[in-house]
Parts: structure tokens; C-alpha cells; sequence
């Protein structure tokens, strides 16, 4: 356990006043001798203040380049709503320069940019047990709600790809029917540009509109899709749009609309921005359009290359700073008392 320079200070006094003798004293309190006695020399040079720990660190290496360090502080400040993994993405894919997330994140919360937040502990499996291996494998698919002023309750219905959580289609309902889902899936399909042959499952809760035999019959012959129904009480199995929602209405909420046009425009620009811009922590940063449209390995091999030559620059940079010190280096010259 690290103490503090009071503490410290404070077991220098014991010792001095015990009457047991030093080793005695120091092996009551588990404290080594040698230990005892750094402190005891730093002590009496420099009082109290001396025992503060010491602040020198030796340079490492792959240290961060001051000008990394202030275009770090700058993204954060035009773009307040990236964490720092988005923002570590953001730099590395838009301005060429590798940095770690970790290392965004101890920069801004040394430049007093990091907020406190509460977190929300939900017990749950690690991970589906049957994970998709590909795109529209499996598809996900469920309603929520918003209540327009003067217009009352709207419902919307999204469709998104299990694999690459690609929003494939998504409108606002004026009711929450079995009609509702038919359209929504036959305009993803539409979109999606399937045949039967390539028809994804399609996974729901237990919903009234997602029960009914009129729409597992519908979709069995329309587009050859297989129903898959979550474990009634159980929310987690449709996890991935859940928290779709969940991240979509923390941002939509936030404004009040008058006309569901405005609703609409809203969550249109919001899609575009989660599909198109939005980096995915579990999808190793990349966006779903990425995943979705079969570019993601190209992008991962792309920032590996640009950690590479980041790392060997700075390790270049060091050696360089190491040999200039070395070089300018000259020893004080003392005098010689024979001559």
C-alpha cells in the first residue's frame, strides 16, 4: 500500500519515541529497514515535503508527440460528443496518425475534458450463443414508441442486420400491427436486394403483431423467411436492437416535434449518421456500412499499418533524442588537487 507523506512522516516520530529500538519498532509495523531509513535521510534534508513521491519519470519510448497531444485536445473540443475510443478512431482514420484509445483518454482527463459518469450494471451471458457468421444471416426486428405533440402516439418499426448492424430500414407506423411488420420487411427485402434463395431469419420478441400466424404465413411465402421468437421476459435476446434504440431515442428525445414529418426527418438523419458515421466498439471500431458493405477488413488493415509506422517513429524519434544527449553530454571536469 503506497503512503502518503504524512503517514510516512508520522512512523519517523514513532520510531524516534519508541522505546523497543529501531528493528523492533519497524518489524511491529511491517515496515522494511532499509525503507525506514530512505525515509529517514529524506526526512531530515528536507522535512516533510521531501517524502512526497517522486514526480520524475524516465521518457518512454513510444511517448506522444506534443503536437499528437494538442490535435487530440482540439478534435475533443469540436466534436464534445465522441468518447474517447471514437475520438482515437476518428484521428487515426481521418488525419492519418495512429493513437491509442487509452492514451486519448488519460490526454483528456488531463486537460480536465473527461466527465464523471454513472454506470449501469446489467447481468446477463457474455455473448449470444449462436453468433451470425454473415450478412443477412439473421435479421433483427421491433417497434418503439414516441408521442408527437397534438398528434399523439407513433411507432417505430426498424429492421436491423444481426451480423453488422446495419440499419436496414426503418419508418414510423401510425399503429403497432401484423399489416405494420409486412411492410416493413418487404421494403427491407427491397432494399437489401434479396431473393428467396438468400432470405435471412428473422428474430423478434413475443410481441401480438410478431405472433401472428397471418404474418409467419405471409413471410414463409412471400420471402421464404423463418421466424425466430426471444425467451418471453427476456429482453437481452434482442440485444442489438434494443440498445439501437435505446442510443437512437437518448439522442432524438431530446427535442419536442409537432408534426411527424419532423419526427421522421429526425430519426432519417440519425440512422445516417449511426450507419454511415458511427464507430462500433463491437465491431472493432469500424461502422456498420463498413461491416455491412464489405469493407471493413481493408480499413483494420489500413489503421494496423499506420500503428506500425506510428510506433516505429517514435521509437526512431527517441533513439535520435537519446544519441543527441549522449553526444552533447560532457562530464564536470574536477580539478586534480595533485597539480
Amino acid at each position: 500500500m503506497r503512503l502518503s507523506a504524512a503517514e510516512k512522516a508520522e512512523i519517523i516520530r514513532v520510531v524516534k519515541r519508541s522505546e523497543l529500538g529501531v528493528n523492533r519498532t519497524l518489524a511491529k509495523l511491517g515496515i522494511h529497514k532499509r525503507t525506514f531509513y530512505n525515509w529517514y535521510s529524506r526526512w531530515a534534508e528536507g522535512g516533510q515535503s521531501a517524502l512526497e513521491p517522486c514526480k520524475f519519470r524516465r521518457q518512454q519510448w513510444n511517448s506522444i508527440p506534443p503536437e499528437l497531444k494538442n490535435l487530440v485536445v482540439e478534435v475533443a473540443l469540436d466534436a464534445p460528443e465522441l468518447s474517447s475510443r471514437e475520438l482515437a478512431v476518428t484521428i487515426t482514420d481521418e488525419h492519418q496518425l495512429f493513437i491509442s484509445e487509452s492514451s486519448v483518454y488519460r490526454i483528456l482527463k488531463k486537460n480536465g475534458l473527461i466527465e464523471a459518469c454513472e454506470h449501469v450494471f446489467v447481468q446477463a451471458a457474455d455473448q449470444f450463443h449462436t453468433k451470425t457468421q454473415f450478412v443477412h444471416q439473421m435479421w433483427q426486428t421491433d417497434f418503439t414508441y414516441f408521442k408527437i405533440v397534438g398528434w399523439g402516439w407513433y411507432y417505430l418499426s426498424t429492421v436491423i442486420d444481426d451480423y453488422s448492424r446495419y440499419i436496414v430500414h426503418h419508418e414510423l407506423c401510425k399503429t403497432m400491427l401484423k399489416e405494420d411488420v409486412m411492410r416493413t420487411v418487404d421494403r427491407a427485402i427491397n432494399k437489401a436486394g434479396l431473393k428467396k434463395q438468400q432470405a435471412p431469419k428473422l428474430l423478434s420478441d413475443n410481441g401480438p403483431c410478431y405472433i401472428a400466424h397471418e404474418l409467419k404465413q405471409y413471410l414463409a411465402d412471400n420471402h421464404n423467411i423463418k421466424q425466430i421468437h426471444g425467451a418471453p421476459l427476456h429482453p437481452q435476446t434482442q440485444g442489438k436492437i434494443e440498445r439501437y434504440h435505446r442510443s437512437m431515442k437518448n439522442v432524438v428525445k431530446l427535442n419536442n416535434y409537432f408534426h411527424p414529418s419532423q419526427l421522421s426527418n429526425a430519426i432519417d438523419a440519425w440512422v445516417n449518421h449511426y450507419n454511415n458515421h458511427r464507430y462500433h466498439e463491437s465491431l472493432q471500431n469500424l461502422t456498420p456500412a463498413d461491416v455491412y458493405f464489405g469493407r471493413g477488413e481493408k480499413i483494420l488493415e489500413q489503421r494496423q499499418i499506420l500503428k506500425q509506422e506510428a510506433l516505429t517513429e517514435r521509437r526512431n524519434l527517441y533513439q535520435k533524442q537519446k544519441i543527441n544527449l549522449l553526444t552533447n553530454f560532457t562530464p564536470n571536469l574536477i580539478p586534480n588537487p595533485c597539480i
